[in-house]
């Protein structure tokens, strides 16, 4: 796919479009990929499985329950909340932004396309989805779940961690900073001191004052509101304008 997308730069391509090769993907669909970036109004275009339901009852259920996990994931990596099906391969990119890509830095294998996902919020590219429906034969897929799942977390974990960094506290600080801070710390002083107390009056047959009780339970639900806070202002601040009209040639 890399090779591909530098041949295409190399050709002075406008959008470039990538279909998986295992039989899956409409070849007919490429015009609605490319529309909303040709007409100014994404960065980056990818399918979703999951707005037909009629289509998606003939989704194997591996697959239905794997995907909606790996969503939920990479919402939380990525910071793309309104997309879903983050691991599907039919996707567009304007040329411009695909060279704002580090592809030295991207994930191989089954990764690749959510890793895209991350490193087009670092450079605030807007993403939208594409409604498609797959088609499935006898082929049998090479992922197991065994054997990728620890790398995906590790993954999630590492660009979720990455993405906090940049948005909230390299490139600014906001007030979902503080109430990123905040409530991190509020909410595992809550519970750690919780967790203590409860253990020591189980193990000595006591029954803990009020006072500790609301000493506990006080941080751990305002600590838990400012993260909720921060999630909706996450959710809020994913990109809307794209960048690439404004990007150099």
């Amino acid at each position: 796919v890399l090779t591909g997308y530098a041949a295409a730069l190399d050709d002075n391509v406008d959008i470039i479009v990538k279909v998986d090769g295992d039989g899956q993907m409409k070849p007919a669909l490429i015009p609605y990929f490319v529309a909303p970036i040709a007409q100014g109004q994404a960065d980056y275009a990818k399918g979703n499985r999951f707005y037909n339901l009629t289509h998606i009852r003939k989704m194997p259920a591996i697959r239905l329950i794997g995907n909606a996990a790996l969503s939920f994931l990479a919402k939380l990596s990525t910071g793309y909340w309104s997309l879903f099906d983050p691991t599907n391969g039919y996707t567009a990119i304007h040329a411009k932004v695909a060279r704002r890509l580090d592809f030295k830095q991207l994930s191989q294998r089954y990764f690749f396309e959510t890793d895209v996902l991350f490193r087009l919020n670092t450079v605030r590219a807007v993403v939208v989805d594409v409604p498609m429906d797959a088609h499935y034969g006898d082929e049998k897929s090479n992922l197991r779940i065994s054997k990728i799942l620890g790398e995906f977390l590790f993954k999630h974990l590492r660009n979720f961690g990455k993405r906090i960094f940049y948005n909230y506290f390299l490139r600014d600080m906001t007030v979902a900073s503080l109430e990123l801070i905040f409530g991190v710390l509020l909410l595992t002083f809550g519970v750690v001191f919780g967790s203590y107390h409860w253990v020591n009056g189980w193990i000595e047959h006591t029954t803990a004052p009020t006072g500790t009780v609301m000493l506990a339970a006080l941080p751990t639900l305002v600590g838990l509101q400012l993260l909720l806070a921060f999630v909706g202002y996450d959710v809020a601040s994913q990109p809307r304008r794209p960048i690439h009209p404004d990007l150099p040639e």
